[in-house]
């Protein structure tokens, strides 16, 4: 017969005299790591939406009181904080954590979410019972989301996979910032941020495979940096500008400018990269203090010439040499936008961004901006194996600044990013990116016996070199080197300027 109730001590039924530790059945962060339900019932990733969700209504203002900021600010600002969270301690070339990678797909999908609900009415057929043909009005997703969100999905999905490129290279390693000058090795570029870790490279420098692989990866992430751009820059180029920031500005250019500078832009014959090398661009405080000024001096020329206000001109100035001044200055915008593509945003994205109200806008605009900065990181993450390596062949060539600017094609061409256009050469590129050092090597060997076949099977190619010299046209570089001159001179030349942002 069991105890009585009487003689049964409290808590008996707890009795732990075994040592036997109690396990509860969920996680360390409070979830089953069989079902993913947290202790409230709920699964983890619900919970996470509902957070988001309820910052989101709230505006970021989270006492309720109805003071947070709109909801395109509030979604630009959930992406940007993301972004930082997931890709702020990236500081090596290898591959993201498959955590960290799956919480920004799953995290950034919930944002990009809401792009699916931003619909514009088109005209649509629609065969009627009877056969009949008739056009009738139908949803869609808005054209330019239609057109972008997927591009910058597939520039996100390539930056990842060229990160994982990085897996099995062995050829290079890193150090610790802090460390003595004697063990940081060959590869002193991060002089202003010296904690991030330094880059290593053997006593004999890279191998000829890897220093063309990296010149490979580079390229590539090139290619998705002026996608990005451009992208980025068409959307800020649609946004309205603000009020408040027309209000900010002076009565006039010059007032923006400064005499030195307006004198510079005004004169008769002007030469943008003289302009810019007679300018002291040393920090990123001075390249962002004269973007900000020649915005400025933009924004104001075009209002009055729209406006056709002539006061603040002087009755000797006319209408054609208004609108040279204001190709000029954009001429220089652009060159400054090529040379230093990773300076900060400048009061007049800033206000735009701040002040748009367009959703749809917003997502693209902080999407496509993130993903620029990803790239610009992980371009000058390879230029500084590439940088280590040159060391070690030259150490002349170490200097105190160096900056990270597009590839020079692209300086002295100057062109207009196209967005369609960068998406199609990244479509070129797409079968060869996603290739670690170990299949490029492979490739690369494809590479030189297709070409060494071809050679053989090519029966121009077996003439002796004198004959060969010979059918050459004796006119084909001086052609070219005329046509590269002429090219320059109609994009520096001060008559022409680009009339967008890219």
């Amino acid at each position: 017969m069991g105890m009585t109730i009487e003689g049964q001590q409290i808590g008996s039924v707890l009795d732990t005299s075994n040592n036997k530790p109690v396990v509860s059945r969920l996680g360390k962060d409070g979830v089953c790591p069989r079902c993913g339900v947290g202790s409230n019932g709920q699964s983890l990733d619900i919970e996470q939406m509902k957070e988001r969700l309820a910052k989101l209504l709230l505006g970021e203002d989270m006492s309720g009181g109805g003071k947070g900021v709109s909801s395109a600010l509030a979604l630009s600002n959930a992406i940007t904080n993301l972004a930082a969270s997931v890709f702020g301690e990236q500081h090596k070339l290898e591959p993201m954590a498959d955590d960290t990678k799956a919480r920004w797909r799953r995290e950034i999908d919930w944002l990009l979410s809401v792009t699916d609900h931003i619909v514009e009415f088109v005209p649509s057929q629609q065969v009627g019972k009877d056969g009949s043909n008739m056009e009738i009005m139908t949803t869609q997703q808005r054209k330019d989301l239609l057109m972008n969100i997927p591009a910058l999905r597939k520039l996100d999905a390539m930056l990842l996979g060229y990160l994982d490129n990085f897996k099995d290279q062995n050829e290079f390693w890193y150090v610790k910032g802090d460390e003595d000058e004697s063990e940081n090795g060959n590869g002193q570029r991060n002089e202003d941020k010296w904690w991030l870790p330094t880059v290593r490279v053997p006593p004999n420098g890279l191998s000829e495979v890897s220093r063309k692989w990296l010149e490979f990866q580079k390229e590539s992430v090139n290619q998705v940096l002026k996608a990005a751009m451009a992208i980025n820059a068409q959307v800020l180029m649609e946004m309205e500008i603000p009020e408040a920031y027309i209000d900010s500005l002076p009565k006039n250019g010059r007032a923006s400018l400064g005499d030195s500078l307006y004198r510079s832009i005004t004169v008769e014959y002007f030469d943008p990269e003289h302009f810019l090398s007679s300018l002291d661009l040393s920090t990123e405080h001075k390249v962002l203090d004269l973007k900000n000024r020649i915005e400025a001096s933009v924004v104001i020329w075009k209002r009055k010439m729209h406006n056709k206000d002539s006061k603040s001109w002087g009755p000797g100035i006319s209408l054609e040499k208004r609108e040279q001044f204001e190709e000029r200055a954009e001429t220089i915008l652009q060159l400054v936008r090529h040379r230093f593509p990773g300076i900060p945003q400048s009061g007049l994205d800033i206000s735009k961004i701040q002040y748009n109200k367009d959703v749809g806008q917003a997502v693209l605009e902080s999407y496509s901006r993130i993903l620029e900065t990803l790239a610009y990181t992980v371009m000058s993450m390879i230029e500084d194996v590439i940088y280590a390596d040159q060391l070690n062949q030259d150490p002349s060539k170490r200097i105190s600044t160096r900056k990270l600017s597009l590839l020079d094609s692209d300086q002295v061409t100057l062109k207009k990013f196209d967005p369609k256009e960068e998406i199609e050469k990244l479509d070129s590129l797409e079968p060869p990116t996603s290739m670690t050092l170990s299949d490029f090597m492979g490739w690369a060997l494809d590479q030189d016996l297709a070409s060494e076949k071809k050679e053989t099977d090519n029966p121009e190619v077996n003439m002796s070199s004198d004959e060969s010299k010979l059918k050459k046209s004796p006119n084909n570089g001086a052609q070219k080197k005329f046509s590269y001159m002429v090219e320059k001179l109609e994009n520096l030349g001060g008559l022409r300027s680009p009339t967008a942002r890219h």
